[in-house]
């Protein structure tokens, strides 16, 4: 019984990684889950669309949960609440204005309405079980964005979310340094706290430096029509494009569902504020000049199907870029994502587009706490423990380093991995145990029933092809009636390379008689000589490797 007075603190995301952010927070028979995101596909990771973590400990344990409490709406915080919710089941979600209804528009696609969402604000107090939690306002790229404060039975627990320390934000919305402050001098077990700029020195710029660079690049380019590429997701920096097209007296269009659906969210929210006859359809820009013009679109990291790839490529059915356009991308990249980027880019100005990023101009500031902020939150709410959260190993690290100058000792800085079960009472905190997490991979409507095999697999095609031999067998006699045929596939052109093709048959057509000979039948024997002989034909000859498919039929 001893054990079951301890709480048991388990990310199931968000650790050494960027994204899939899900973290669970469990005490006797109560579970309470912070956040649900996705991460995007790693260019290994042919075909697949989104990654979630795996959710197997919280299926095991669905009576236990109590409810979901939301940080903030970026995807990698909600995007895989509906395949939560279709995997483990429908359960209580609680969340501020903004992020429960950019996760309605998501619900509504997997058609999930049903879903049980609740609305809370900053400084409001739930009680989930026998812990309860605080919604506490910070400040990040995103409006209505929390920390959440978890009253335990073995203490207090903050998650901050994803945050920086913005004292002059878009939305008024500042942090609150004072409850924060508050939780500090009542007594912080654990800090769970966002390292990704945490290898930055300084502080993260305020948002509205990049208004002043958008009003600077917006005169600069008076004459032209101004595209900005920006996350959909990023509510203040839209603002502050729209703030720039009106001075100008331009229309502001829309391009790319996502941007669409966060726009009309946010004013349908009063957190949006556009006069009223500044959004137009995009379908009547050719109606006005140039110069009266702006088009926000998605695309900024360079998705390959997202609106400024498209555009970038010629393939956009509504906007041909011109000499007199100018691309204003307002969003530094992920990492992995340089090379798409450069290559919008490099097709933008193929085509006289002026394109201005975040090398040329301050055109993006990050929405995370660099050094001193870290800083500034840990001397805030004094925490005894400290667990680095959000963040690939070197920005953990640093975040680690950042606690040692601030006296925590080593031991209490805490750094483990998705599914490290850390247990905390009275005593301290050590981890115990672990549970299995990971990554789920979402291929269309199929979730976790593409794995590293299939991956392999496609891999090999992609870089090899694939060869198709197929042969017909008399079921009585086991001899050859037709065949060996050869289908290529992503192998070589075949009207150019028939030599080949025709000593490819003759290999698997001297490997066929020689096991009628051997009178080994065995389908399996068959199919692994004619694979084996092939390959080493191929590869003698041409040092490639495809995937080889034998067919044998029986008639």
């Amino acid at each position: 019984m001893k054990n079951n007075n301890k709480v048991k603190l388990i990310p199931l995301g968000g650790m050494n990684e960027i994204g899939k952010n899900m973290f669970v927070v469990e005490y006797r028979d109560d579970i309470i889950i912070i956040d649900c995101g996705i991460t995007f596909p790693e260019e290994s990771m042919l075909g697949i669309d989104v990654v979630i973590p795996d959710f197997s400990y919280l299926k095991e344990n669905k009576k236990k949960i109590r409810g979901m409490v939301l940080t903030h709406g970026h995807e990698d915080h909600i995007g895989a609440i509906p395949y939560f919710i279709k995997e483990v089941g429908n359960i209580d979600i609680y969340g501020r204005d903004l992020t429960l209804g950019l996760l309605k528009n998501k619900l509504q696609e997997h058609r999930l309405s049903d879903t049980k969402i609740h609305r809370v604000d900053a400084g409001d107090v739930i009680k989930l079980g026998k812990m309860e939690v605080e919604f506490i306002q910070t400040t990040h790229s995103i409006p209505q964005a929390c920390a959440i404060a978890i009253k335990t039975p073995q203490g207090n627990i903050i998650h901050t979310g994803d945050f920086k320390v913005d004292f002059t934000p878009i939305d008024g919305g500042s942090i609150d340094l004072n409850r924060l402050a508050q939780y500090g001098e009542e007594g912080v077990e654990l800090l769970i706290s966002d390292s990704t700029n945490a290898h930055r020195s300084g502080y993260t710029m305020s948002e509205r430096v990049v208004g002043k660079t958008l009003n600077n690049l917006f005169s600069k380019y008076s004459n032209k029509r101004i595209i900005v590429a920006t996350f959909a997701s990023n509510v203040h920096r839209v603002q502050q494009i729209i703030a720039a097209a009106e001075n100008q007296d331009r229309k502001v269009a829309l391009s790319g569902r996502s941007m669409s659906t966060t726009v009309k969210t946010a004013q349908e929210l009063g957190l949006l504020k556009v006069k009223k006859d500044t959004l137009i359809d995009i379908n009547e820009i050719h109606k006005y000049d140039d110069n009266k013009v702006c088009l926000i679109t998605t695309g900024s990291q360079g998705e390959p199907f997202s609106a400024l790839t498209r555009i970038s490529n010629g393939d956009h059915k509504k906007i041909q870029v011109t000499k007199n356009d100018v691309v204003i991308l307002s969003a530094s990249s992920i990492p992995g994502n340089e090379l798409a980027i450069g290559g919008v880019i490099n097709n933008l100005m193929s085509r006289g587009t002026e394109v201005v990023h975040e090398a040329l101009s301050e055109i993006h500031v990050s929405g995370h706490a660099c050094e001193e902020e870290l800083k500034l939150m840990m001397s805030l709410t004094k925490p005894k423990y400290i667990l680095p959260f959000h963040g690939e190993m070197m920005q953990m690290k640093a975040h680690e380093k950042i606690a040692q100058k601030m006296g925590i000792a080593d031991k209490n800085i805490l750094m483990i991995e998705n599914g490290d079960v850390l247990e905390l009472d009275y005593k301290g905190i050590d981890v115990s145990s672990s549970v299995q997490a990971g990554a789920v991979l979402v291929d269309g409507l199929g979730i976790g029933d593409v794995g590293n095999i299939v991956l392999r697999d496609r891999k090999w095609l992609s870089e090899d092809g694939l060869i198709i031999v197929v042969v017909t067998l008399s079921k009585k006699t086991k001899k050859v009636l037709a065949g060996p045929d050869i289908i290529s596939r992503g192998f070589v052109y075949v009207r150019e390379s028939g030599d080949l093709m025709d000593e490819a048959r003759e290999v698997v057509t001297k490997t066929l008689e020689r096991l009628e000979r051997e009178g080994n039948s065995d389908w399996n024997y068959l199919k692994t000589e004619i694979k084996d002989d092939l390959k080493n034909y191929i590869s003698r000859e041409i040092k490639r490797k495809p995937m080889i498919l034998p067919i044998i039929m029986e008639v």
